[in-house]
């Protein structure tokens, strides 16, 4: 005998194994190098020209860099001539703006948190650097929930300790970036695209996490946090999401049976949640149309909390089972659905829909 369902807390799907990204352009870095250096500038050119001849040819990253660098070559020899006359204000600020602009390019795809892409035929599993941002509005491929930079050790930390310390991370993004995982399809998972063994070389250390589908498209944003969310609404999946954060830590053993010390251990922490969501659920100041519906869930709450507390002081599996049955009870799904109405949140756990 296993514990039933928990219907109450739909949990985030697992990450699926990181794509392999596009190798880096080392011509396109030198050109970058050359250029902002502003030394032997034709060289510079020389050097960027071909390297985007070789990335279209190759569809490596560094697209942004070769051009950055063949242009900041190519106006090399103005700038004595600009300092000159005068205008070396607004010539080094337009300098900067490259640069800064180049520097985009050492990550994934040079996206930030938010913007939606498109990948030639719609596959994640096969990015290139022609990965072009698209309304997202507009049918597909990823959507970026997150960027973020690792930090600069000079060596590798190896493919395993990379997965380990990228996966958390991108899931936790994707969770502040869609609160609200009633309304993200099943069939919608987080990918990253993180550096490898050559690009750490190159200084590569930018992370990309991104929502996308083993199959099939987006269309629209799946974004719901405080720039799109109201702020009872926010309340409200702020206060859930720290009780689903806890049952989604449950013991990897199928059965009480084979881990009953970890699954008291977790009764302990759901517990804890639950008095969690609670506070937050009562010190909000709610609607007028949600204060029943949260009172009662809180009600709930309060008779599920003592029954996992109870499980977690269980003296033997029966006796687990015994109480996570009647916390099962108390689950205050009914109560959430009528919550969720009320505040103009999802009312059902989103399906695997090919139109999203």
């Amino acid at each position: 005998m296993q514990p039933p369902p928990y219907p109450s807390y739909p949990l985030q799907p697992a990450l699926p194994p990181a794509p392999q990204r596009a190798p880096l352009n080392g011509l396109a870095v030198a050109a970058l190098v050359t250029g902002l250096l502003c030394v032997l500038p034709v060289v510079g050119v020389v050097l960027g020209t071909i390297a985007l001849m070789q990335i279209k040819r190759t569809g490596a990253r560094g697209k942004g860099m070769a051009v950055t660098g063949l242009v900041l070559s190519a106006v090399g020899t103005l700038l004595c001539a600009l300092v000159l006359a005068g205008g070396a204000a607004a010539f080094v600020e337009g300098f900067k703006e490259g640069v800064r602009e180049g520097a985009r390019d050492d990550g994934a795809f040079s996206l930030r948190r938010g913007e939606c892409f498109d990948t030639p035929g719609g596959d994640l599993e096969a990015p290139t650097a022609d990965m072009d941002t698209v309304p997202c509005a507009r049918r597909h491929a990823g959507e970026v929930v997150g960027v973020f930079r690792l930090p600069g050790a000079r060596a590798y930390p190896g493919d395993a300790e990379l997965k380990d310390r990228v996966e958390d991370r991108c899931q936790r993004l994707a969770d502040t970036y869609a609160m609200d995982s009633w309304a993200v399809p099943g069939d919608v998972k987080v990918y990253y695209y993180a550096p490898d063994r050559k690009t750490w070389k190159h200084g590569d250390r930018e992370v990309t996490c991104v929502f996308g589908k083993e199959k099939g498209t987006l269309k629209g944003t799946l974004r719901q946090d405080a720039s799109t969310l109201d702020a009872h609404q926010a309340a409200y999946l702020e206060a859930a999401n720290a009780l689903n954060e806890a049952m989604a830590e449950g013991p990897e053993e199928e059965y009480v049976e084979d881990d009953l010390e970890g699954y008291r251990k977790w009764a302990g922490e759901v517990t804890v949640a639950l008095a969690t969501e609670a506070r937050a659920l009562q010190a909000h100041d709610w609607p007028a149309g949600a204060e029943e519906p949260v009172a009662a869930l809180v009600a709930e709450a309060g008779k599920a909390r003592a029954h996992w507390a109870k499980a977690a002081a269980a003296k033997d599996a029966d006796a687990y089972y015994e109480h996570y049955e009647a916390a099962d009870a108390h689950s205050g799904h009914q109560e959430a659905v009528r919550a969720r109405e009320a505040l103009g949140l999802a009312t059902t756990v989103a399906a695997a829909n090919p139109s999203v």
